[in-house]
């Protein structure tokens, strides 16, 4: 599974091939906006904005549960009313009138909340744990759901094609599991009406979710956003070759190409061996970036050398060009697509042959990542030469260290600020309680500019939407990939570093763990439920400020002393306790900062941990791994976070 498609925070070339998106006219628009529909939810005890569009100087009133705003279409033929606070309740109806006058029916006012993020928030209901039961008993008359179609856009958008629906079994189904569940256990403990909001995208970037002026504050996106809007502009006059763009970034940024690294007799006798096919992340390289280029030889008879061939090389994560006995033979810039280059007779030849491989990753997993029967040579009459198994490589240069990588938008959802344009910016103003937010799996390689990024995202929604600084819950990245024995650095640990950090320093900022309910082998584990549930004790703790355990033990400080690491913790919800004979997931180390495993024993509202092998620690950590294995609880059943205390 591909969690990050184009990932590089400089992506300032953007070929953009079809997707350009204009201003609509007043005439092409509503009268009222669509996220005003029947069964729609209001915000309930605060202003609430209801706009639309007409002819300019045309007067509007609205009118609903008694309370009445008018106004007056601007120049662009925009108008907004603004609707006195209303308290929970309903059905009601909300009638529009201006040159024509509408009805909508069966509006309830609670509690809205936007759903967004990548592929764990997209994942429906159908495909969740228990999903047959989930659906035959989603019958919630108190709780609407609205969803955004996907749609990438050059410039901010006013409208969606979309309507409020009931939660029924034959709506919920294809609805995100995490959103449903989050709201129907908020609504069943609240009992007033809860309005869902769905807007994701699977393995997106959270830079693409944050409006160009909010990145234009991060250094790092600068360049990315300017020539972001350059690009645009030039796309209402044409569009760019990204083929062409590619051959002079790579002949740019790629040490190996000007090494002529493609070339058969290439110096490689320093070169290292990887296992193919396979995520490079899992063959040595780890959450490497950037260009690595392989090597690969056969032998092949005077008979099989004569003839056209085709060289099969299954899927290559993201981009490469490929070369056989020093002729390029190809090249893609997609990361799922097989690789299948045709080879015409002359191109092999009898004896030696070599391949030459320039991949660039720009995240996620890299590598030739098919199966070992899609990496051959395919030669008429049956012939075929396997190639699956030790390749040569050598890594060019990392990512960070390259110029901006050109990218064709198309339906490219990773690019900077396109899904905010296309699929936040419609929803603005509208009166929200909060938002929940599952994302970062695609931000992972790039976890300490996260540390920045979701903060900045996370204020520039609350900007946009005006409503103060309105409840931000975040999941926590859950537990994934093989297990780790020893002791290790970095990966998704730091990932969630960074979301615990935003958590720490932010009062309206909730972290819902998934450090225990994760799948070794699946990106995107099944149990749903456990998020919603934990996603709403955190908004009822954090935005309602009900009396409830809404987290799990917090990292507060940690005291080094007599060769122990005493750890103290935040939210013990009633005791700390280890799920199992054994605490375990804490590592400790000295001042050479080499971790080995701690012994671990609850004291109170604290952690004692030490080792034989650690007389003087002075570090410890916790859960620090892709798939830790750890056992911390309170007394709520609430797993603690993963933490460092050697931060760097």
């Amino acid at each position: 599974m591909k969690t990050q498609l184009f990932a590089n925070p400089l992506v300032a070339f953007i070929c953009v091939a079809c997707v350009f998106c204009s201003t609509a006219s007043a005439q092409s628009l509503p009268l009222v906006h669509p996220l005003f529909t029947d069964h729609m939810v209001l915000q309930r005890d605060i202003e609430t904005p209801v706009w639309g569009w007409t002819t300019p100087g045309e007067k509007i009133s609205v009118e609903c549960a008694g309370h009445s705003a008018n106004a007056t279409a601007d120049a662009d033929g925009r108008w907004m009313a603004k609707l006195a606070a209303l308290p929970a309740g309903g059905p009601h109806e909300l009638t529009v009138t201006g040159p024509s006058s509408i009805t909508i029916s069966d509006v309830l006012v609670g509690d809205v909340w936007i759903c967004s993020g990548q592929s764990n928030m997209e994942w429906s209901v159908q495909i969740s744990n228990n999903a047959a039961a989930e659906i035959a008993a989603a019958d919630h008359p108190k709780l609407r759901l609205f969803t955004v179609p996907k749609r990438v856009s050059t410039e901010p958008q006013q409208t969606v094609n979309a309507q409020w629906q009931l939660c029924t079994p034959q709506t919920v189904p294809q609805f995100s599991a995490v959103g449903y569940y989050f709201g129907r256990d908020l609504q069943r403990e609240l009992n007033v009406p809860i309005g869902l909001i769905h807007t994701s995208w699977g393995g997106t970037i959270a830079e693409a979710w944050t409006s160009a002026e909010s990145l234009n504050t991060m250094e790092d996106f600068r360049p990315a956003v300017s020539a972001f809007q350059q690009m645009a502009e030039a796309q209402k006059n044409g569009t760019n070759s990204l083929d062409a763009a590619m051959a002079k970034w790579w002949n740019d940024n790629d040490p190996g190409s000007k090494q002529s690294w493609s070339r058969p007799d290439a110096a490689t006798d320093a070169w290292k061996e990887m296992t193919v096919p396979g995520n490079w992340e899992d063959r040595g390289l780890g959450q490497f970036d950037g260009i690595v280029w392989f090597q690969k030889e056969f032998e092949l008879s005077e008979a099989a050398a004569a003839k056209d061939a085709v060289l099969h090389l299954g899927p290559i994560d993201d981009r490469d060009t490929t070369w056989v006995n020093g002729k390029q033979v190809g090249s893609m810039n997609e990361w799922l697509p097989s690789r299948d280059y045709k080879l015409p007779a002359g191109t092999l030849k009898a004896g030696r042959n070599v391949i030459a491989i320039r991949v660039l990753d720009t995240g996620g997993g890299g590598g030739l990542h098919g199966q070992p029967d899609q990496l051959r040579v395919e030669i008429p009459g049956g012939e075929s030469v396997a190639l699956a198994g030790q390749w040569k490589y050598s890594v060019s240069t990392p990512l960070e260290k390259t110029s901006p990588v050109p990218q064709q938008l198309n339906s490219n959802p990773n690019v900077v600020t396109v899904l905010y344009n296309g699929m936040l910016a419609p929803l603005v103003p509208y009166a929200i309680k909060g938002a929940i937010w599952y994302q970062g799996e695609s931000n992972a390689g790039r976890a300490r500019q996260y540390r920045t990024l979701l903060p900045t995202m996370i204020h520039d929604w609350r900007q946009q939407f005006g409503v103060g600084d309105f409840p931000f819950l975040v999941v926590q990245l859950a537990n994934f990939m093989k297990v780790q024995e020893q002791p290790v650095e970095g990966g998704w640990a730091d990932l969630r570093e960074a979301q615990s950090l935003t958590a720490r320093n932010d009062e309206n900022v909730g972290l819902a763990l998934a450090i225990d309910i994760g799948e070794a082998n699946d990106i995107h584990p099944r149990n749903k439920q456990e998020v919603g549930r934990r996603l709403a004790l955190s908004a009822l703790g954090i935005a309602y400020d009900k009396e409830v355990v809404y987290s799990g033990p917090e990292y507060a400080s940690a005291d080094f002393r007599d060769g122990k690491a005493i750890v103290k913790f935040n939210h013990v919800g009633g005791g700390l306790k280890a799920k199992g004979d054994k605490l375990i997931g804490f590592a400790i180390a000295g001042e050479d900062k080499k971790f080995v495993w701690g012994d671990a024993v609850v004291q109170g509202d604290t952690v004692v941990v030490s080792s034989p092998a650690v007389p003087q620690p002075t570090a410890v950590r916790y859960g620090w791994a892709n798939n830790p294995t750890c056992n911390l609880y309170n007394a709520a059943d609430l797993p603690a976070s993963p933490f460092r205390t050697d931060e760097d």
